[in-house]
């Protein structure tokens, strides 16, 4: 069965660092961070990208000082960095799982700028599941494909335990939410890359349907299907399912103002289902406008979180590197003199150094 691929991969990459899953009514969430965008432009809802579309963080391909922002971000407290870049950048617009050497070499030294930070760098395809238009799997590139991509990938850094491998950005409309998990996922690297290596320390972020909401996790059908990707020996070490939640009124993260703080029909549903199957969550994907609103309503969605912190391990910002300070939900602290500044949202709400909910700040 497709499953026996990911019993591979996990051999391969997951950790022997075990999260514990532990009831407990209040503690430091694990994870704060930033997504630091660029890499990721010019990629559409439909999983069609232009590599040349993109717009790297770093500053000697672009005038965009990523390396800055981070250093920056986790001296602040931050100490997770997601890393968007589209399949077509890594392929250099080849339908393959095989990396074009330049380009990953450019993705690669935004990946070194963070680790040399000492924060957590979260490897994200952000494709939606697709390329160009197709679902991987079911009808679009095969699984073996897709396989291949993730195989070279996890190999090159199969040896960096502060690295995380997000399988995709935000599926949706997938025609057959098990096939996802059970194909899409579960054949998701092969074995040749790494042999016989024991496990190590890293995670795998599970992503399900409707835009890996966290508001329609388990209605979607997505919690049943991603509960059945397991490792070798039955437990769930390291696999995390990853959840996105946005707070403005239609929850599609392109609105100033936020509504709600998402606890009651969100968070509060989402932990329980992860408490009773024994799972956890990591929120990769969360924000706001720059206004009293998304202060409000995203601080009492991270202290929330705080007080469910053995089943949600944190928040992940959206989104800084190389968005213009104008978009609607920049977080891109600007540089002036000799110092970094903050956004109103970031200072005031998701900022470790304010709000105190962060194991790795005092």
């Amino acid at each position: 069965m497709a499953i026996n691929f990911l019993h591979s991969f996990v051999a391969a990459v997951l950790s022997t660092t075990t999260v514990l899953v532990n009831a407990q009514t209040s503690a430091p969430l694990q994870f704060a961070g930033v997504n630091i965008a660029g890499f990721d432009f010019g990629c559409g809802t439909d999983g069609t990208c232009s590599a040349s579309g993109a717009v790297p963080p770093i500053f000697q391909l672009s005038g965009i000082d990523g390396a800055g922002q981070m250093q920056h971000f986790f001296d602040d407290g931050y100490n997770v960095f997601r890393l968007p870049v589209g399949w077509q950048y890594l392929t250099n617009d080849q339908m393959t799982g095989v990396l074009d050497e330049t380009q990953f070499a450019n993705y690669n030294t935004l990946v070194s700028d963070c680790l040399s930070t000492g924060a957590y760098c979260l490897i994200d395809i952000h494709n939606y599941a697709r390329y160009n238009g197709q679902v991987i799997g079911q009808g679009g590139p095969s699984n073996e494909v897709f396989a291949e991509l993730w195989s070279n990938i996890a190999s090159y850094w199969k040896n960096e335990t502060k690295v995380i491998f997000g399988v995709m950005n935000e599926p949706h409309d997938i025609p057959n939410i098990s096939a996802w998990a059970e194909s899409g996922m579960c054949s998701l690297v092969r074995l040749q890359p790494f042999g016989k290596l024991a496990p190590s320390t890293q995670m795998i972020l599970l992503p399900g349907t409707n835009y890996a909401s966290a508001k329609t996790f388990v209605s979607s059908g997505s919690a049943d299907a991603l509960d059945e990707v397991k490792n070798p020996d039955g437990t769930f070490t390291n696999l995390i399912m990853d959840v996105h939640k946005y707070l403005d009124y239609d929850g599609s993260g392109t609105n100033a103002e936020c509504v709600t703080n998402g606890i009651d029909d969100t968070w509060t549903p989402l932990a329980t289902w992860l408490r009773a199957n024994g799972r956890q969550a990591l929120n990769s994907e969360t924000g706001g406008g720059n206004v009293e609103s998304c202060i409000n309503y995203l601080s009492q969605a991270i202290s929330y979180q705080a007080s469910q912190s053995d089943v949600i391990l944190g928040y992940i910002g959206w989104a800084a590197g190389s968005f213009a300070t104008n978009y609607v939900l920049s977080q891109v602290p600007s540089y002036s003199g000799t110092s970094w500044n903050d956004t109103l949202l970031v200072s005031m709400a998701m900022s470790p150094r304010t709000n105190k909910f962060v194991v790795t700040v005092a």
